[in-house]
């Protein structure tokens, strides 16, 4: 097993003439940048990523952490898109374990409002027959107040319970990235493609740049893939004026558990655009989410949630659940992220667009983009596929799981704890063993209402590429949104690890402290009030 790789030896091989010629090289280290990187490694190409923030920095660190089919694609007759979501959530579900969990969706019917039960139960019975299990039931008033207590019952009239996915999308990157380096692959963060190397009017490599170095490196590579998202319109713009994207942005609150506990997903209807809202649980925490507006800032600075999205979903919540009613104050933590949305027509609401993936080939340049976070695997086939005819034979390979399954079993790993353990395989694989053998007890230790611990910060900071404090408590872990004040209470102990693992002097913890809460304040809290 390989460790992440190291960034600043790599760049220095390529300084120094080594590894400039690659089969394949990608750009963009979210789940779909991921996903092409897991399925060229598997298929013998030498293969790099290359993303110019952290990992998963930008979309896939900041959706709704749902694995699911989408029911309301399954409403609008999309049922190609739904059955490949349904049945790779499902491979999901039984490949990543403690990573990829299931949980149960309830949606409330009240009367005179669309849809009912009928309605439901057939697209239900739809959505479940994709999936090979019917386990979709209707909910009476007594069984719906039970799981949710003081939700509104003024003119309900049930609902519907079904099965789908939760996940840290930001774990499952990374998770991706890390089984893709140990078949051989690469990948740089922090490092900047600045342009497109062409040849006879092809693309046949990039120009990178080094954020810690003026000079330029050029790259080579049979096959370039544009996997940035909702940047993707700028590296194709280099060889193709046509602009597709439509970046819509998703905002989320989270507010401290013990202020509404909750193990199921609610989901209704916005009392004043009639979006479906969701309330859920979510690494020790509760969330409501989503909106879906365009997004027309800098895509270069992180999205952040709006005043305008912040009452619309307090507004959901308190209108659901009206005795526990929360206020702006007690909002933990907040979070908004860039979908990147084939856009259709320019007017047509933001929630009528499709969220199909497109391929396109220009010049030699494979660019993929759109698409769901529960179908990556499916779109980096597609992106493979698009780039063939440029690449040698694959390499024959015996199994096409996504994740290498973990040998030792959750009981055997931490048996004090197998929940825990079955975490810890889902998202460290294998390395789980060396994670919990290289910890004290005090570091397993829950931090707060999390499941996360100081010995995934430890393992973080020593093997997973953490070059900024914000990458530890944003992505790494998500304590920093999950915990009161982005985590502040841990600086003290994360100061000492920073300094052991990393060779942190005082002036560069303090820098990166003041970098973590600049970002924390103004993306990750409330927006200021004037």
């Amino acid at each position: 097993m390989r460790a992440f790789t190291k960034r600043d030896q790599l760049l220095s091989k390529m300084r120094a003439g080594e590894n400039l010629d690659w089969d394949v090289i990608i750009i963009g280290g979210g789940i779909t940048g991921a996903g092409v990187l897991r399925e060229s490694c598997r298929r013998g190409y030498k293969t790099l990523l290359i993303e110019q923030q952290d990992f998963s920095w930008g979309t896939s660190s900041r959706s709704s952490k749902m694995v699911h089919g989408g029911l309301r694609y399954l409403a609008a007759g999309d049922l190609k898109l739904t059955k490949e979501s349904v049945q790779e959530r499902q491979r999901l579900l039984t490949e990543a374990p403690g990573l990829v969990d299931p949980i149960s969706f309830y949606f409330t019917f009240r009367k005179g409002k669309f849809p009912g039960r009928i309605a439901m139960k057939i697209i239900l019975t739809i959505y479940d027959f994709f999936a090979g299990a019917q386990d979709n039931k209707y909910c009476n008033n007594n069984e719906l107040l039970s799981r949710f207590e003081g939700l509104d019952n003024n003119n309900l009239q049930g609902g519907s319970r079904y099965t789908d996915a939760i996940v840290d999308d930001s774990r499952l990157v990374l998770r991706v990235l890390q089984d893709s380096i140990d078949d051989g692959g690469e990948a740089l963060s922090y490092t900047k493609v600045k342009n497109l190397l062409l040849e006879d009017k092809k693309v046949c490599g990039v120009t990178i740049e080094d954020k810690d170095f003026s000079n330029s490196i050029n790259l080579k590579a049979s096959v370039v893939i544009n996997a940035t998202g909702a940047w993707a319109d700028r590296i194709r713009n280099i060889v193709n004026s046509e602009e597709r994207i439509r970046p819509l942005r998703g905002s989320h609150i989270i507010i401290p558990k013990s202020l509404y506990p909750i193990q199921d997903v609610m989901t209704f209807l916005h009392p004043d655009d009639k979006r479906g809202v969701f309330v859920y649980p979510w690494e020790g925490t509760t969330v409501v989410g989503t909106t879906d507006l365009d997004h027309s800032e800098d895509l270069d600075v992180e999205a952040s949630i709006t005043e305008d999205e912040v009452a619309y979903l307090l507004k959901a919540f308190n209108t659901e659940f009206p005795k526990h009613a929360i206020k702006r104050s007690e909002i933990l933590s907040t979070w908004a992220g860039v979908r990147p949305v084939i856009g259709t027509e320019k007017n047509k609401d933001p929630s009528k667009e499709r969220r199909d993936h497109a391929v396109w080939s220009d010049k030699g340049l494979i660019t993929v983009t759109g698409g769901k976070l529960t179908t990556f695997r499916l779109i980096a086939l597609d992106a493979l596929t698009a780039a063939k005819d440029n690449l040698p034979p694959a390499k024959d390979f015996s199994s096409d799981k996504v994740f290498v399954t973990p040998e030792v079993t959750s009981e055997s790993l931490f048996p004090e704890n197998p929940s825990w353990g079955q975490r810890l395989l889902g998202r460290y694989g294998e390395r789980a063993i060396e994670l919990v053998n290289g910890s004290s007890p005090e570091e397993r230790d829950n931090l707060g209402d999390t499941e996360f611990t100081l010995a995934e910060c430890r393992w973080a900071l020593k093997f997973e590429a953490v070059e900024h404090l914000d990458d530890l408590l944003l992505r790494r872990t998500r304590l920093g949104m999950c915990l009161p004040n982005g985590a502040a209470e841990l600086y003290p102990v994360l100061q000492e690890m920073c300094s052991n693992l990393l060779g942190w002097d005082e002036g560069r913890w303090n820098s990166e402290l003041n970098r973590y809460e600049a970002i924390w304040k103004k993306h990750y809290s409330l927006p200021s009030i004037n």
